[in-house]
């Protein structure tokens, strides 16, 4: 038996309706759509400014956290991305869509299952091994704060000479030492050090090493506080993507990275002392 999951950041169910073969879940009301539509869409009818997008990636990080390391069992949503991030009429976040999620007791490291998701958010260990843990989550917010960061689509745009994926361009804007080029040009006005520590925030949940990447809670401290981030721990990224092609459309897929699977390294990667959580799984299916 699961309790009613509750929390500020999370779509509310309001009810079910059974009838015959139709099932039916009522949610409450969301003014503002999602993520995708207000800021990804092709007909940007809202502007977000620095302070709503960063409420956006906290709020949403809060929701995270909270299924991950407070809900009983803990969740896993398996489909993190800008489309099942809604926004209320003040433009507070709330993850809904559960559709794919798992609860995760806490006794085993990782789970092996059938893969599923939206490609251009699937974290590289989880789309092409099948292994599945809190942290194939926490690669997808990254992944997502690229994307509030930039008003870019991780999965329908190319960026740079080499028609980069998202995660992949923003880790050769920072080798070269332009990683505000990412912002999006639409924000006019943004305090450059916490826009820079949102992305680099953004780097340390993408990187390819799943025991690299923080912990939502973490990811909640390092969004709210003026920490100063540990740079040199921070390891390349890794993306699942075509192998015909850069894009993320059609073909069979591979993983890229130069540094894929170096293996556990120091855990510490920036000045908060929350340890690492062990994302421990078992898969079970949410009842209907």
């Amino acid at each position: 038996m699961i309790s009613k999951i509750c929390h500020p950041n999370l779509v509310e169910l309001i009810g079910c309706c059974v009838e015959g073969s139709n099932r039916i879940l009522v949610y409450e009301y969301l003014e503002n759509n999602s993520i995708a539509a207000v800021l990804l869409g092709s007909k940007v009818s809202i502007a977000l400014d620095w302070p709503k997008r960063a409420a956006i990636c906290k709020g949403t990080a809060s929701g995270l956290a909270f299924l991950h390391e407070e809900a009983e069992p803990p969740i896993v949503h398996r489909d993190i991305k800008a489309s099942n991030v809604l926004l209320d009429v003040n433009f507070h976040s709330k993850i809904g869509d559960f559709g794919l999620a798992k609860l995760f007791p806490d006794n085993v490291t990782h789970v092996s299952t059938q893969v599923a998701g939206t490609v251009g958010y699937l974290a590289p260990e989880y789309a092409m091994l099948g292994q599945f843990t809190k942290k194939a989550d926490v690669y997808s917010f990254g992944v997502l704060i690229l994307e509030i960061v930039s008003g870019r689509s991780s999965s329908k745009a190319a960026f740079g000479e080499d028609l980069l994926v998202l995660v992949e361009w923003t880790w050769q804007l920072r080798e070269e030492g332009r990683l505000l080029d990412i912002v999006d040009p639409e924000l006019m006005e943004y305090p450059a050090d916490e826009v820079m520590r949102f992305i680099k925030v953004a780097l340390f949940c993408t990187q390819a090493a799943v025991h690299q990447r923080p912990g939502m809670k973490q990811v909640v401290e390092m969004l709210s506080k003026d920490v100063t981030l540990n740079e040199k721990l921070l390891t390349e990224p890794e993306v699942y993507q075509a192998r015909n092609s850069r894009r993320l459309a059609g073909g069979s897929l591979q993983v890229t990275s130069s540094s894929a699977y170096k293996g556990k390294q120091s855990l510490n990667h920036f000045s908060t002392s929350t340890p690492l959580d062990s994302s421990g799984t078992v898969t079970l299916m949410l009842p209907r």
